[in-house]
């Protein structure tokens, strides 16, 4: 599957990331927990460079908490703080501002030598698209702030958002890279809804994401879908006609039917996709550090 989607916005919202660097003190990077890897931008560790740095791992009550200890612990590796949240129920957001001002605790106490007590700290807040950034700063802000939607590309443009008198947030659009060298990332970014489902076949990403379930969550797909036992894979059977198979059973299951009697596989992809996106299968998390990945022998 080739993913790519790169609208021109893009590249004036990088040169506009890149100018607006000198404005802030920290660099706030909203993370997919499901997926921490895929939902970074690259581009963002160059763009930022030593600019001090915070990961929040947005969504994290839809990931696997095992994997999210790993994932923070791998962060902090690189010399970033994290924070965990969850941006639609508010979790983890009353401690961003402390956790910020952790992160600027040396400088804050050079701007108090200088005599600039009470000076506001500012934070950039970046991120790929629909990982959850505008509703997590509207929850720091307690107020609705920033534009935000279920669909990517709802930020269009910069704008400040005051916190309070030590905290001034400034909001980005979401920004993309060109495109997908490692189809997986393409793949783990459409699961979560990050890019449009309108640029791809949803049956065939309904077909992959089947056959990952398949692989390292059966029991998920046994429970939510009331499967006696998900089909065995054949030998040499490939990701998308092992997946079809699966869809075919949920189908069933579900009475998803179009005329002639057929089951309707597109449908059932379609909710698939919508109840992962929404949580409702239960807590995967996609990938692992990758550290973890040589220890296990993983990819």
């Amino acid at each position: 599957m080739n993913i790519q989607w790169y609208p021109g916005h893009m590249t004036k919202t990088r040169r506009q990331i890149e100018a607006d660097l000198k404005l802030v003190d920290v660099v706030v990077e909203i993370v997919d927990a499901r997926i921490p890897a895929s939902s970074r931008n690259p581009d963002i560790d160059a763009i930022c460079g030593s600019k001090p740095r915070l990961i929040v791992l947005n969504r994290a009550d839809q990931a696997d908490p095992e994997q999210n200890r790993s994932w923070a612990a791998w962060f902090r590796g690189q010399g970033w703080s994290v924070l965990e949240t969850d941006a639609k129920t508010g979790r983890g957001i009353g401690q961003f501002s402390a956790v910020v001002r952790g992160v600027l605790r040396d400088q804050i106490a050079r701007w108090k030598e200088k005599g600039q007590i009470g000076r506001p700290v500012r934070a950039m807040v970046v991120g790929v698209p629909n990982v959850g950034k505008s509703t997590f700063i509207n929850k720091v802000a307690k107020r609705k702030s920033a534009k935000a939607g279920d669909r990517p590309g709802v930020t269009r443009g910069k704008q400040w958002v005051h916190v309070d008198q030590g905290l001034d947030l400034l909001d980005t659009p979401g920004i993309l890279w060109p495109r997908f060298e490692d189809p997986v990332t393409g793949m783990d970014l459409a699961f979560t809804g990050a890019v449009k489902d309108e640029i791809m076949d949803v049956e065939t990403l309904g077909c992959h994401f089947m056959a990952l379930l398949g692989e390292r969550y059966p029991q998920a797909l046994i429970g939510g879908y009331k499967l006696p036992a998900v089909p065995s894979r054949e030998e040499g059977e490939e990701d998308v006609a092992w997946g079809y198979r699966i869809l075919q059973d949920c189908a069933a299951k579900r009475g998803m039917r179009i005329s002639g009697g057929d089951v309707d596989t597109e449908r059932m992809a379609r909710v698939l996709l919508d109840e992962y996106r929404g949580g409702k299968l239960g807590r995967f998390t996609l990938e692992v550090p990758p550290a973890f990945i040589k220890e296990e022998g993983e990819l």
